[in-house]
C-alpha cells in the first residue's frame, strides 16, 4: 500500500517539507537572499496556477494540516495558502 494517495499528495508534501526547511534555516544554514529568491520563486510560480490547480493545493495542504501532529509545522501549514498567494491576505 502507498504511503501517499496519488503523485501530486506526495510531490505537495515533498514541497511544503523543503519550503519548511527554508523558512526555518538559520543565516548558517542558508543565506538569506537565497532563501527570499527560492520562497518568492515558489509563491510566482504558484500565481501561475489555473483556479482549480490552486484550490487543489489548498485543500492538500489544509489535509496536511489537519493530519500534523507538531503544532509549529501545523501552524505553518495553516498559514501555507495566504502565505504563498494561493488565496488573497485575510486583512
Amino acid at each position: 500500500m502507498p504511503v501517499y494517495p496519488s503523485l501530486t499528495r506526495a510531490l505537495a508534501e515533498a514541497l511544503v517539507g523543503a519550503l519548511w526547511f527554508i523558512e526555518g534555516s538559520e543565516n548558517e544554514q542558508m543565506d538569506p537572499d537565497d532563501a527570499v529568491k527560492v520562497l518568492e520563486g515558489v509563491a510566482h510560480l504558484f500565481s501561475q496556477l489555473s483556479t482549480d490547480q490552486r484550490q487543489e493545493l489548498i485543500d492538500l495542504v489544509r489535509a496536511m494540516a489537519e493530519a500534523e501532529p507538531d503544532p509549529a509545522r501545523r501552524e505553518f501549514l495553516e498559514g501555507f495558502p495566504e502565505g504563498f498567494g494561493l488565496v488573497e491576505d485575510a486583512s
